[in-house]
């Protein structure tokens, strides 16, 4: 199987770069009820994943940034406390299944490291599911 049959491609993926505001972040996770999102460079390279935790914790250590002046900070001031590994388009389902183990989303870069798109990790679970029932005998 190859794992551009459950791309969600770039067009379709709500995607940050480093100098979105903390507010903008805030607001846009709200809005779309996500837990984790893209960082992207301009050029389209993919920086990692910002999770609600990475801005959790930045805020608690930095206690003289609030909701009202968090549009001062952008997303370049914020350490990524997981190191969220990406996919090469060609790679293998293995590899894939490696990493949605532990990532809501996989993200996909092409040949030149450019995002692409991103891998759910609900989409993998039910390709699987659906492989384990499709082998399963029906039960009465």
């Amino acid at each position: 199987m190859n794992i551009a049959f459950f791309l969600l491609p770039k067009r379709d993926v709500v995607c940050l770069t480093p100098d979105t505001t903390l507010r903008q972040t805030l607001e846009k996770m709200e809005h779309h009820r996500f837990t984790s999102v893209p960082v992207l460079n301009e050029d389209g390279s993919y920086l990692g994943t910002i999770t609600e935790g990475d801005l959790l914790w930045f805020l608690k250590n930095n206690i003289q940034i609030t909701f009202e002046n968090a549009h001062r900070h952008s997303l370049s001031e914020v350490p990524l406390r997981l190191q969220h590994q990406a996919v090469r388009i060609d790679a293998t389902m293995e590899d894939l299944l490696k990493l949605v183990q532990t990532q809501n989303f996989v993200a996909v870069v092409d040949d030149t490291d450019r995002f692409i798109g991103i891998v759910r990790r609900s989409e993998v679970i039910d390709y699987c599911a659906k492989l384990i029932l499709k082998d399963t005998p029906a039960r009465i």
